[in-house]
């Protein structure tokens, strides 16, 4: 305890930091997403392409896109835009079968309806296919997210690494405190970007909440 007093600064910067490289990569994978899928579900040909690349593209080792991005980018190792750029490409990778499978689930019927009383293709899909494909793209966000908090700290074997640079510290001086901090840190807002997302799924389809029946009535 006295260790985290004396050393409150530096967990609240680690913090942040983790936050911003989560966050962001989320953020902008979801806005490049969506658009590619809905590319991919209005040419079906492009969807097993996009699928498969996006699977293909997880499975590189995290540690060694940190280290190649540089390279490609030309920025600084240190720079947090390698791992921004690093998390986006899997959070893309993940988030694209979800958009995919959720823009699928729209039934025909409701496209041709929309589709009958004038409504665009950009329009559509902002106000219907969108808010019924919520349930599935946020499952995909659920997932990706918390991924994204647990692979920063891969980071920190660069120097870049949020919480990550607690467990570093830790292992350095064979001191227990630093890792504990880190991992309650990670699990607590793992959780707390969960209910937000949970939440935010909560308030954009309304129609899907199901009143809990009262007992004793049928």
């Amino acid at each position: 305890m006295t260790w985290i007093g004396d050393n409150s600064g530096l967990i609240w910067e680690q913090l942040r930091e983790h936050v911003y490289l989560s966050i962001v990569p989320v953020i902008l994978g979801l806005l490049i997403a969506v658009p590619l899928g809905y590319i991919a579900t209005r040419y079906g040909w492009l969807a097993n392409p996009l699928v498969a690349f996006g699977g293909v593209l997880y499975s590189l080792p995290s540690i060694a896109l940190f280290i190649v991005i540089p390279a490609v980018l030309g920025t600084k190792v240190l720079s947090t835009v390698n791992i921004i750029v690093a998390l986006t490409l899997y959070t893309v990778s993940l988030l694209i079968r979800n958009v995919i499978d959720g823009l699928r689930s729209v039934p025909a019927e409701v496209r041709q309806s929309a589709i009958a009383v004038g409504y665009s293709p950009l329009h559509r899909l902002v106000a219907v296919d969108l808010p019924i494909a919520v349930p599935v793209i946020f499952a995909g966000l659920r997932v990706v997210t918390v991924a994204n908090i647990s692979m920063v700290s891969v980071g920190a074997v660069i120097g870049i690494g949020g919480l990550g640079e607690l467990f570093t510290l830790g292992f350095q001086k064979d001191f227990l405190t630093p890792v504990v901090v880190g991992v309650v840190l990670s699990l607590l807002l793992a959780l707390c970007c969960d209910l937000i997302i949970v939440t935010a799924q909560r308030l954009l389809t309304p129609w899907a909440r199901v009143a809990t029946p009262v007992a004793g009535v049928a």
